[in-house]
């Protein structure tokens, strides 16, 4: 089963700081777990109408975690 985080960042400044997710990403305000594509999505719609991600001050993100692969 594929699980799903829903992530409310902050979005970082463009001037000297590494893009890499990886290695510096963006700072957390908010993670939620879903169970299914249809939750993360309804959370994410949610969070879409903050006002500060409508300003671009934060973005939101829908991760799948755990997915599993069809075997052979």
């Amino acid at each position: 089963m594929t699980r799903f985080l829903v992530v409310l960042t902050d979005v970082r400044a463009v001037e000297g700081i590494d893009r890499d997710e990886r290695t510096a990403p963006e700072r957390r305000r908010q993670v939620v777990g879903a169970s299914s594509r249809e939750a993360a999505d309804r959370i994410a719609g949610a969070f879409m109408a903050l006002g500060m991600v409508r300003a671009g001050r934060q973005r939101v993100k829908v991760i799948a975690v755990g997915r599993r692969h069809a075997r052979d």
